[in-house]
């Protein structure tokens, strides 16, 4: 079996760890940290423990969107939504720190707190048909490994024979039906015999002890990586701010709202439509553009104009939208060379095209997309030259 342990900040998405976390958070997540640590008591039980955890992850990231509490006989699980029905996201198996035998280490993972992790992923994975789980946790709350989901369906999941051992505990059909069997004769042999890399995060909370309680603002930097780990943005795989699939939800906002669109819900599914009567704003991109098709009669030039739905106002509406997503296209390249082009030029703002003063209305964007960009030097007229 080869191991590879990664630090936290090799595991963590590069974009994702270079936003800053803001002071409160920190604040929060040292405060929930100590408070964390310092309730451990070798004397209570492994449930004690267990409970430690969950607070901390509720307090710190958790609570109130994502619901976390045991599940079958998983010490711990974190759902993808805000309560017990939504599928399940991370699986943690819990230790005490005095269990040394159960508790894996970092040069020996076939232990029974591995061998659990097995069993519970093969129960959602297989029995439940759970696709959306992301990672398996192993902690005795000083030490935490972290095994990405991926990993786990292709080494377990993905293992016909396995699988069919799997199966047959489960319907009592082999010579054991306690879960000791399954870890002893099923589990442990078939991770000995892996030859493949195994590769999981590791951290251990002791060595952060000095910048967590130091009041040296300048270590929290040290904390950065440990803070973002843990998020549900990580263990999760959330969608983070600056993610380059995703738009800022301000951002997002404004957007529909210049186009003159409206996010709506039908059950489960989000659907993007126009305005509704009585709410349209004739300012908008899309009413604009209705309207200027409409009274210059631009239809009729199309070759097809079925294609675009069977009424007059199906097609209007379909025409002027794909008109409008092309503008925004437009734009947000155009707003992206600007911002390039005046950053190449060391902040120089006379090199920004697209402000008020150079672009007042559409009728200058129309001209800045046609008579200049879509046209060579030399064919833009000597009014459009005199303007650039």
């Amino acid at each position: 079996m080869i191991f590879k342990e990664l630090k936290p900040k090799q595991a963590l998405n590069k974009a994702f760890f270079k936003i800053k976390p803001n002071r409160d958070e920190i604040e929060g997540f040292k405060t929930n940290l100590i408070q964390l640590l310092d309730r451990i008591n070798d004397t209570e039980s492994e449930e004690f423990h267990k409970n430690l955890v969950s607070d901390f992850l509720k307090k710190t990231y958790y609570d109130p969107s994502h619901f976390i509490n045991t599940k079958g006989r998983n010490d711990l699980v974190i759902h993808n939504g805000n309560n017990a029905s939504s599928s399940v996201g991370v699986i943690i198996e819990a230790k005490k720190i005095t269990n040394k035998a159960e508790m894996i280490t970092t040069e020996k993972l076939n232990k029974k707190a591995f061998q659990e992790l097995v069993l519970y992923y093969l129960r959602e994975r297989i029995t439940h048909k759970n696709l959306e789980i992301k990672h398996l946790v192993v902690t005795n709350i000083n030490e935490w490994f972290i095994f990405d989901a991926v990993l786990f369906d292709r080494l377990f999941a993905q293992n016909k024979n396995l699988v069919k051992q799997f199966t047959d505990f489960e319907g009592g059909r082999l010579a054991g039906t306690k879960t000791d069997f399954f870890y002893k004769q099923i589990a442990e042999p078939f991770i000995a015999d892996i030859k493949t890399e195994i590769e999981f995060t590791y951290f251990d909370l002791e060595e952060y002890q000095k910048p967590l309680r130091n009041a040296d603002k300048s270590d929290d930097n040290k904390l950065i990586a440990l803070f973002k780990l843990l998020s549900a943005e990580h263990l999760l795989k959330l969608p983070f701010a600056n993610d380059s699939n995703s738009l800022d939800k301000s951002f997002y906002s404004e957007l529909l709202h210049i186009i003159g669109l409206t996010e709506t819900k039908e059950g489960s599914k989000k659907l993007i439509e126009r305005n509704k009567e009585g709410e349209r704003n004739s300012g908008s991109i899309l009413e604009d553009a209705i309207i200027q098709l409409d009274s210059l009669d631009k239809l009729n030039r199309l070759d097809e104009p079925s294609q675009f739905g069977n009424t007059q106002s199906e097609r209007l509406f379909n025409v002027a939208l794909e008109l409008s997503i092309t503008w925004i296209n437009r734009i947000l390249f155009l707003k992206l060379l600007e911002a390039q082009l005046i950053t190449y030029h060391k902040g120089d703002k006379s090199y920004a095209f697209l402000s008020l003063d150079k672009i007042k209305n559409y009728d200058d964007l129309n001209s800045l997309f046609f008579q200049v960009l879509a046209r060579k030097y030399d064919d833009r007229n000597q009014d459009v030259k005199k303007g650039i």
